[in-house]
């Protein structure tokens, strides 16, 4: 029996991927393994949407080359779609696996195929898989892949392709079947979620499909990244009004500067950011709203970038992931004008990050005395030996409880914070 071992890096997508990648090798008389050493593959689900990222990957197949020189590296994901041969010219990858022939994995490796990678545009299909698990305690589900928008920093739609809706029909079977196995809650997942549906001959609405979610027996579902154009006020009634929608946003911001919006093709401006964030505030009680944020875009002055740090300081959200911006070839943020310096990036990065964690603590602060629903892990946490679980907005919390309790849903009365303030403490609810 060949045995394998995986690493994932990158976005939610990729983790249920790899999930699926693992669920298929099994039924295919693979063994999981989690050392090295022990493995006869190497399989590295990709992800490229920073140079950072590239590094990361090279980095992790030559380890694994160097911790066992006899392994056979696989290269997927994203890295794989966009740098194809380039990858097997440098001898690091044995096999190099596109994202649209990941489902086909078990198949390439037996038949040694060592270059798998097809034009990713010229799928108009959604590759659906049924899987039984995610390993995880919240159940990804797969809504939809690829991207019809073209930011200009981004390489995504030449690594997932155009937007391939998943149909209803399967979406719903696998949300039963998670079900089945015992999940509360689901997360829709995807490239662009947003633009579920609107590659159907009768195109739908993210509304429609959540209509048809509501209907099942999931105790509750979260979403994955929207953009603040994807939220209309029919669309945040319609959550507002929900048992099983988890307060989460996720919203793809990039930038709350209208100068720098526009550069990067983003078709909002920081006006309708604003708006969004208090329409969300006024209807659900503390929220939770996190965001994307890109700190030195080419052509970004200091008062551009200061535009957004003052309207982020004045938008009440609870968490901001930011990242200087990343150079990729091929599209047409690299050949602009006025790229800002690395240190200086870092430097707009290092603020921004310190607003994130100062309407965190606040967040958090915010939710103490609170009732809330939580699902309870099936592992202890290793520094307290708390019971670990997730709120329904999205909080990471401990609870002195008994085993019992493991992998269910309570309701937890929210007391305050760990000793070490890196998380909230609980009790249950009787």
């Amino acid at each position: 029996m060949k045995k394998f071992i995986i690493k994932t890096l990158g976005c939610k997508t990729n983790q249920l991927e790899s999930a699926t990648i693992v669920e298929l090798l099994s039924c295919n008389g693979f063994k999981e393994v989690q050392n090295i050493r022990d493995a006869d593959f190497y399989i590295l689900n990709s992800c490229s949407v920073t140079h950072i990222a590239d590094s990361k990957n090279l980095s992790y197949l030559r380890h694994a080359k160097h911790e066992n020189p006899n392994i056979k590296t696989v290269l997927t994901g994203c890295m794989a779609q966009l740098q194809k041969e380039k990858l097997l010219n440098n001898n690091i990858a044995d096999f190099v696996i596109g994202n649209y022939e990941k489902n086909d994995i078990a198949e390439i490796i037996k038949n040694h195929t060592t270059f798998c990678v097809s034009d990713i545009f010229s799928h108009d299909e959604f590759r659906y898989q049924k899987i039984n698990q995610t390993g995880k305690t919240r159940a990804f589900v797969k809504i939809q892949d690829g991207c019809n928008n073209r930011c200009s920093y981004c390489t995504i739609p030449f690594a997932r392709g155009k937007n391939r809706s998943n149909s209803i029909k399967n979406i719903i079977e696998q949300i039963n079947l998670f079900v089945e196995h015992g999940y509360y809650e689901t997360v829709l997942t995807g490239i662009h979620i947003g633009q579920w549906g609107m590659d159907f001959k009768e195109k739908k609405s993210l509304i429609y499909l959540l209509e048809e979610i509501e209907k099942t027996p999931i105790k509750r579902y979260r979403l994955g990244s929207l953009n603040p154009q994807e939220f209309d006020d029919s669309f945040i009634n319609f959550l507002s009004q929900s048992e099983k929608f988890c307060p989460h946003f996720h919203l793809s911001l990039q930038s709350v500067c209208d100068k720098t919006l526009k550069n990067m093709n983003r078709y909002y401006t920081a006006e309708k950011i604003k708006e969004l964030v208090c329409k969300i505030n006024k209807k659900f009680d503390n929220a939770f709203i996190g965001c994307d944020i890109i700190a030195g875009f080419p052509g970004e002055t200091i008062e551009d970038y200061e535009v957004t740090l003052n309207n982020l300081k004045l938008l009440n959200i609870s968490k901001i992931h930011v990242f200087p911006y990343s150079r990729r070839k091929g599209t047409k943020a690299d050949l602009m004008e006025n790229q800002v310096e690395d240190l200086e990036k870092k430097r707009r990065a290092a603020l921004i990050q310190e607003v994130s964690d100062e309407k965190h603590i606040q967040f958090l602060k915010n939710n103490i005395n609170c009732v809330n629903e939580v699902i309870f892990e099936k592992r202890r946490d290793k520094k307290t030996n708390f019971l670990k679980g997730v709120t329904k907005n999205y909080i990471s919390l401990l609870c002195d409880t008994e085993d019992k309790y493991k992998d269910t849903l309570q309701k937890v009365l929210i007391t305050g914070f760990s000793i070490d303030k890196s998380k909230l403490i609980a009790k249950i609810v009787t």
